[in-house]
């Protein structure tokens, strides 16, 4: 079974990228947050449709180029974002 239907105007995950302009391009030095709710820490990252790493943080620095997507337990995931070198 999935998901109840969210009562309405419930959150959802946000992906913010900083610098704010897009595309992101890997030389601009993005980081992504993750906003949404959920366990605190619990922040489940995914690059091209993976599971990336184990991230505790709300936050990451990217390094390669991929779509990235974040994911938190109440909210559920993200937007994708791309970043391009």
């Amino acid at each position: 079974g999935c998901c109840p239907l969210s009562p309405a105007g419930a959150q959802s995950t946000q992906l913010l990228v900083e610098p704010p302009w897009t595309p992101a391009v890997l030389w601009d030095r993005v980081t992504l947050t993750c906003q949404g709710s959920g366990t605190p820490g619990a922040t489940a990252w995914y690059k091209d449709g993976r599971r990336w790493w184990l991230e505790e943080s709300d936050e990451v620095f990217v390094t390669e180029s991929g779509t990235y997507k974040c994911h938190k337990s109440r909210t559920g995931r993200s937007n994708p974002v791309n970043v391009s070198n």
